[in-house]
């Protein structure tokens, strides 16, 4: 298996709650996770430890408090999807540019496990 199909660890975890703001008095105020940014009135970003917390408001499929969204780092987000699709994922979304911040592109792309739930995989390409 190459380098680029290993999973390198969880990179972000999605939650979806029914409102922003009181879901950062919870998981900032209350559990102390550093905000990193806010993306709009419906996204807010939180630190924990090594992993990112996403929180979001329902999209499309999402249902408050029934889904969260693994993210895995991969170094290359292109060939991981379409091995992990060649072995048999669904493909929910093929990778591309979500985000550029100031030090680096971020690249996500979208599996489905056999239950149906998402799962993201991104790369922070410098």
């Amino acid at each position: 298996m190459s380098d680029s199909m290993i999973l390198k660890g969880i990179g972000q975890i999605a939650i979806t709650v029914s409102d922003i703001d009181q879901a950062l008095a919870f998981y900032s105020d209350l559990l102390g996770l550093p905000l990193l940014f806010r993306a709009g009135p419906n996204l807010a970003f939180l630190q924990a430890d090594s992993v990112r917390i996403m929180l979001t408001t329902p999209q499309g499929a999402g249902a408050i408090g029934a889904n969260s969204v693994l993210y895995f780092k991969v170094t290359d987000i292109n060939a991981a999807h379409s091995e992990f699709v060649r072995r048999g994922a669904v493909n929910e979304r093929s990778p591309q540019l979500a985000a550029k911040m100031p030090d680096h592109d971020l690249w996500l792309g979208f599996l489905r496990d056999p239950d149906g739930n998402l799962v993201g995989l991104m790369e922070e390409r410098s």
